[in-house]
């Protein structure tokens, strides 16, 4: 599964799915539709949280739930943010899925919010600045873009 935000992290995410050729896909994301090349791939529409929503999480909480034990994930992996992170830790409780977080290559300086909080969650924890990684974690293992 590939769970992601909108925007950036969506290109990000767009530019890792070569990886993925010859997996069946499912898609999780925030946006209205699933882009028209990667149809007829399953999509589900989940609702966009963030730290100003905390009833969001509650009900994305629900929709993920949903989704995984229909789904069962092996793999969900995310670009991020609130969203994806959600996905990562609903995959892991309900279907028991491996879970990779890449945190946005927007985040220079430091890791993102989401992203520091998936080390409790991701099985792998990736920066795309080789200057964040860590001993430890998060990992360094390229960059997207």
């Amino acid at each position: 599964m590939v769970a992601t935000s909108a925007g950036g992290h969506w290109v990000q995410m767009r530019r890792l799915l070569p990886a993925f050729e010859g997996l069946e896909v499912v898609y999780a994301g925030v946006g209205t539709a699933l882009d028209a090349d990667l149809r007829p791939a399953r999509y589900y529409r989940i609702r966009n949280v963030s730290r100003r929503d905390p009833l969001g999480f509650a009900v994305i909480f629900w929709q993920l739930a949903r989704v995984m034990r229909r789904e069962r994930p092996d793999v969900v992996v995310t670009t991020g943010a609130a969203p994806g992170l959600m996905a990562l830790l609903v995959g892991k409780l309900v279907a028991g899925s491996r879970t990779v977080w890449i945190d946005s290559i927007a985040s220079v300086e430091t890791m993102s919010l989401s992203g520091r909080l998936a080390r409790h969650v991701a099985d792998a924890w990736l920066v795309q600045w080789e200057h964040l990684a860590r001993p430890g974690g998060p990992e360094y293992w390229g960059a997207v873009l």
